[in-house]
């Protein structure tokens, strides 16, 4: 059995739905703390995070990952327990493994064989984890970055494990990701029976013009980086249950993922110019989950091409798309960052799994990324 597929069966092992870390960390720290990575605890709340550093110069390398996952769903439908890592054709199976352990798993034998031959390497690599960034990220990485900007601890790097890959391990990386914000909508109407709706008012008829209109919105048309603008309606609820009621009220969530063309400010206003075209009363409570950012040409991005081009032979290409990330939080600093990580197909899914090979091309990727920016050739 190889390191890293015997680090990352452990980490499966560790039922560590979000935002419950399971001892997952504790592992991490087990494997760096004696290649000389000193350890810092930074929990908020119920999240536990962890910072591991091994050096004190600039420039410094961050590995960023996050040891929680979703939920398995239901278990019946797994062919093996979802916290029960199991080989079957060539792959491993359990949640976990391609979000994102098996990323955490690479890039951990990564540094373990890096740190072997280059004892000396330039500059620092740090390793930074949390347990909640498959929840609402509260208390996770933006409260860590908020403690070493205090500090004046500046990442130069950042190379986050997410699933990046899509055909094959490092035929896309992630260089920025869209904005998402977050919204509910409420509606007033008048509850009634469906025998008078001259005395009620219901509040799914008056908002299905608004609807329409939210959702044929050209927001923008993008640009070389990023996709359009969109708006996605992800729930509508409404009614008492009874078939014979008109409900009172409706309460609709929707979601922009959006681009560099568009700001927070710009999205509110003109949604509330849509709604008040209409004749309806509302209230619209809004979350901002993360702004878009992009990495460009620089020496975080131009290592990683080298690198997946050394091990895989092919040309890797730039990308922008998927959801959040915890990049989102570190791009505002100032550090370069990229995504990648494993194949992305399985994510969330039943079954989750990664390819014992892929785990082996992923590591190597990560160390090559490391030699071509920190390598020091031995005295």
């Amino acid at each position: 059995m190889s390191n890293t597929l015997e680090l990352l069966k452990d980490l499966i092992s560790c039922a560590s739905v979000t935002p419950d870390d399971a001892g997952c960390q504790e592992i991490l720290v087990a494997r760096l703390t004696p290649l000389g990575f000193s350890a810092e605890c930074l929990n908020f709340a119920d999240t536990q995070n962890i910072w591991l550093r091994r050096g004190t110069s600039e420039p410094l390398f961050t590995f960023l990952g996050h040891t929680d996952v979703v939920p398995p769903g239901s278990l019946n439908a797994w062919l093996s327990p979802p916290f029960a890592p199991t080989v079957r054709d060539g792959k491993l199976y359990g949640r976990g493994a391609a979000d994102m352990k098996g990323g955490i798993a690479a890039f951990i034998t990564a540094v373990g064989r890096f740190v072997a031959a280059f004892p000396d390497h330039q500059g620092s690599i740090a390793v930074m984890m949390t347990s909640d960034e498959e929840g609402i990220a509260t208390n996770g990485v933006v409260k860590v970055v908020e403690v070493l900007e205090r500090r004046n601890e500046k990442i130069d790097w950042c190379l986050v494990g997410e699933p990046s890959s899509d055909k094959k391990i490092g035929d896309v990386i992630r260089v920025g990701r869209r904005g998402s914000l977050c919204a509910r909508l409420t509606v007033a109407g008048i509850q009634g029976h469906v025998a008078y709706p001259e005395l009620a008012e219901n509040p799914i008829h008056t908002f299905a013009p608004a609807l329409k209109a939210l959702t044929e919105e050209i927001w923008d048309h993008g640009n070389a980086s990023f996709p359009p603008t969109r708006l996605q309606i992800s729930n509508i609820n409404a009614g008492t249950g009874a078939e014979n009621i008109i409900p009172g009220n409706l309460e609709v969530q929707f979601n922009l993922r959006f681009s560099t063309e568009l700001d927070e400010r710009a999205i509110k206003q003109r949604t509330h110019a849509i709604l008040d075209q209409y004749n309806f009363k509302y209230g619209l409570q809004w979350r901002l989950s993360g702004k878009p950012f992009l990495t460009g040409a620089g020496e975080l991005i131009a290592a990683t091409h080298a690198a997946i081009k050394s091990v895989t032979g092919f040309e890797t290409r730039d990308d922008t798309g998927g959801g959040t990330s915890d990049g989102r939080f570190i791009a505002p600093t100032g550090a370069e960052v990229i995504e990648l990580g494993p194949l992305n197909e399985s994510i969330h899914k039943i079954n989750e799994h990664i390819a014992l090979d892929d785990l082996e091309i992923l590591s190597r990727i990560y160390e090559q990324v490391l030699v071509n920016l920190l390598a020091r050739p031995p005295d």
